[in-house]
């Protein structure tokens, strides 16, 4: 099938177009919908602004939309974004999220697109190992959990799957929110996303890591 790929930056929506290319579909599209605030039920959030260059350094078309946040808008500037796309479906990298998993099957469904969503379901072992086989690098960029601060933040995901593990009560995945990611390379990129300036804020027991400022270095 010809996808778009709803991706947020984060490690899961990586994953979700990596294994899609993997099964044979060709995507050409990344589509990024960018909340104008943090009220959104279903977009990501936070360092939202290095989705271009990962659909730079991934050969994909962008397509950008913009949501004031509320669910309606949200699913307004999906479907705006995905109206006159020459393509079959889209795949999204929702594991859990019933709430996200239903609205974007919504938009899809009043466009005759399918929603492929290769992780659906997975328990999270089984998400994190095909995260390590993939060869994809992503950060941590936000925490929000007891047993994370932001000491975590910028950690490589996978390099500190171990130390997750070891924490009671939090998805190892961040499902539940307790964490934020930013992919900083996959196999599809030919150039990998280098982190010039960043500016941590929190708590000493929650935070966020904001880039400031990127550029993409060749392989």
């Amino acid at each position: 099938m010809r996808l778009a790929s709803l991706h947020s930056g984060g490690k899961d929506s990586s994953l979700a177009l990596y294994i899609a290319e993997q099964m044979g579909h060709v995507v050409e599209y990344i589509v990024n919908i960018v909340p104008s605030s943090e009220d959104s039920m279903i977009f990501h959030v936070p360092n939202s602004d290095m989705v271009p260059l990962i659909a730079e350094a991934s050969g994909k078309r962008l397509i950008r939309s913009i949501t004031k946040g509320s669910e309606e808008d949200d699913m307004k500037a999906l479907r705006e974004a995905l109206i006159g796309l020459d393509i079959e479906g889209v795949v999204i990298g929702a594991v859990l999220s019933d709430y996200q998993w239903d609205r974007v099957n919504r938009v899809c469904g009043d466009l005759d697109l399918i929603c492929l969503a290769p992780l659906w379901r997975k328990s999270q072992e089984d998400v994190m190992a095909e995260l390590i086989d993939s060869g994809i690098s992503a950060i941590i960029a936000g925490v929000y959990a007891d047993g994370l601060d932001d000491s975590w933040l910028g950690r490589n995901i996978c390099g500190s799957y171990d130390d997750l593990k070891k924490i009671k009560g939090i998805s190892i995945i961040g499902e539940g929110g307790e964490y934020e990611s930013l992919t900083l390379d996959s196999p599809l990129q030919t150039h990998v996303l280098e982190l010039i300036n960043v500016e941590k804020t929190g708590d000493g027991h929650s935070g966020t890591m904001h880039v400031k400022s990127a550029r993409l270095v060749k392989k």
